[in-house]
């Protein structure tokens, strides 16, 4: 069956792995997915990721999800879509939304390619609101 929406179907599969309390999720690669794991190494929200071309038409991501050593609990608390295939939501540089009064982040696709919408509003450039994360 295809995905229609594959980068909800990215962020649903990270939110199921935590559930479950997973160590290691797999999902199928892309370039914007691939950027997305890369932000959210950067900004410490997963412990490690690896991109794999061998694997299946084009590749698999495995990305290694983070938990607090004492509780156990997942460091990503919510995970969420903002633009869909149906009602996309672009917004320049200006207007692009602080997540949680800061204590989270928007992930932005620009022309300049996908960043944090801090970075967006640093390097003045609007886009697609793909997703949040806190």
């Amino acid at each position: 069956m295809a995905v229609t929406d594959p980068i909800a179907d990215y962020l649903t599969r990270i939110r199921n792995a935590q559930q479950a309390r997973h160590r290691i999720v797999e999902i199928p690669m892309s370039r914007m997915k691939k950027s997305i794991t890369e932000i959210l190494y950067d900004q410490g929200y997963i412990l490690k990721y690896k991109f794999d071309a061998n694997e299946g038409k084009n590749g698999i991501i495995s990305i290694a999800l983070k938990y607090d050593s004492k509780t156990k609990v997942p460091v990503i608390k919510k995970l969420g879509r903002h633009s869909t295939p149906g009602l996309r939501k672009y917004v320049p540089a200006n207007e692009i939304p602080r997540a949680i009064n800061g204590l989270g982040i928007n992930i932005v696709s620009t022309s300049k390619g996908v960043m944090t919408g801090k970075n967006a509003v640093r390097n003045n450039v609007g886009g697609e609101l793909i997703c949040y994360v806190h």
